[in-house]
């Protein structure tokens, strides 16, 4: 690939020089920050006595990973970061570089050592192992101060190698309040911004673009430039205005990545907590970011056996049926379905105590001497079985009153399921008690009172 998909904007000792950046290009480029004290925000990376800017002000830093949604300014700080440090800086976009140019890259960064080279790498979770196995002899040496930039979970997506050499930091989306001072500050400036236009907005009608556009800063303020240039010069933004892009709006949801799994955590752990109004919220959100919906089924069935359980054994036919409407109807009428399945299993009682047995007998049989079949529990359908022992002495229990025989179905018993006090299981926990009290008589009675 030719250097069309390499940008080199400035050279070392030239960080303090002015960018022209033609007034064609969208908003959010043209109000790109220019210094660190110009980004707003990230007060946990940037604010008094942050690790980063210090980092920066010495110009002692290796190479640094941002983590985060996007448009909340990592290419940003990217920028600002070679501008303040006097780098040359040379960004690509790990979807469309490929491994000839990033050998090019940094053999060039080899040659020229003394200019201290940042390398920008935005989307570098795109860089399969081989591309980011390549980066770092130069890492190491020093050849090369590398930023990357990625929407993904680094743990997941960074080899391992890489991630150690680098200091990571995690942008959260931008607060509504930061994103609005920008929004004032493009309305204004006549440089760089929309001032020509001479258009004015409240701060609430900025506050509602804020809202909309979820965090994104990037979104927000080409929001408001298609807004002013829709509008017109010398007018004031309404509600009308903000309404019609409302309608475009699109829920920042990204299937099969960190979105994806972090918004399926908060719905579960909403429907186990007993709060129907969180779990829709999240279900909603999932549903209008585009999710299949029978995962969202799948997982509900899940829950309805792990979390619900024996408090409420009508949640698992409930999330079965919502499971079978999702297959057999599809969207947008199954949504109805995934509905009522939520509220049902999020105002259930909860028990997981299905859970926990299940767990304690795997634990039983990993860490103990497996305890084998006893005689009379063991299969005697053909003859030679019967010959061998097996079967002698077992009683069935439809032959004994309340349906028990005394018997015991272990070598050695023992207690694996607890039932919990909660919905129908406590009725569960109280046949139990008959079951044992009744099993203690008999062999009591039987002379085999061994039974735990």
């Amino acid at each position: 690939m030719g250097d069309n998909s390499m940008e080199l904007p400035f050279e070392a000792g030239e960080a303090g020089r002015e960018e022209s950046v033609p007034m064609s290009a969208p908003l959010a480029v043209r109000m790109r920050p220019r210094s660190l004290s110009e980004v707003v925000g990230h007060s946990h990376i940037l604010g008094r006595g942050a690790l980063l800017p210090r980092l920066v002000a010495t110009n002692n830093f290796g190479s640094l990973l941002f983590y985060g949604p996007p448009g909340c300014g990592k290419t940003t700080l990217a920028d600002v970061i070679a501008r303040e440090t006097g780098a040359r800086f040379v960004k690509i976009n790990a979807v469309l570089s490929n491994v000839a140019q990033l050998r090019d890259i940094l053999a060039a960064a080899r040659y020229r050592k003394g200019e201290r080279t940042i390398l920008f790498i935005d989307e570098i979770h795109r860089f399969n192992k081989s591309q980011q196995d390549l980066l770092l002899p130069d890492v190491e040496d020093g050849n090369v101060r590398l930023i990357g930039a990625t929407t993904q979970n680094p743990g997941f997506y960074i080899n391992a190698p890489l991630l150690s050499r680098s200091h990571l930091f995690k942008l959260e989306p931008l607060e509504t309040g930061d994103i609005v001072k920008v929004l004032k500050r493009a309305l204004a400036d006549d440089e760089r911004g929309l001032g020509a236009y001479n258009c004015t907005a409240d701060d609430s009608i900025l506050s509602s673009i804020a809202k909309i556009c979820d965090g994104d800063l990037r979104r927000a303020l080409n929001a408001l430039e298609t807004m002013v240039l829709a509008k017109g010069g010398g007018t004031e933004l309404g509600p009308e205005d903000v309404e019609v892009f409302a309608k475009e709006r699109r829920v920042r949801y990204d299937a099969d990545e960190d979105e994806h799994y972090d918004t399926i955590s908060a719905f579960i752990k909403s429907v186990r907590g007993c709060d129907p109004d969180a779990a829709m919220y999240w279900l909603a959100k999932m549903l209008v970011g585009g999710e299949d919906p029978r995962f969202i089924a799948r997982r509900l069935l899940i829950l309805a056996s792990e979390d619900v359980g024996l408090a409420n054994s009508q949640g698992l036919l409930v999330a079965n049926a919502a499971f079978d409407a999702c297959e057999r109807i599809g969207l947008p009428e199954c949504e109805l379905n995934l509905a009522h399945a939520t509220i049902f299993l999020a105002t259930a009682p909860k028990s997981n105590s299905a859970t926990l047995a299940l767990f304690a007998a795997k634990k039983a049989v990993k860490e103990n001497p497996v305890q084998p079949v006893p005689m009379h529990l063991r299969d005697a359908h053909t003859s030679l079985n019967k010959k061998q022992g097996n079967g002698a002495g077992y009683v069935y229990n439809h032959d004994c009153p309340g349906f028990i025989s005394g018997q015991d179905y272990m070598p050695e018993n023992i207690t694996l399921y607890s039932p919990t006090e909660y919905g129908a299981e406590k009725q569960i926990a109280e046949r139990l008690a008959g079951y044992r009290e009744l099993k203690r008589k008999i062999q009591n009675e039987s002379g085999r009172g061994k039974s735990k």
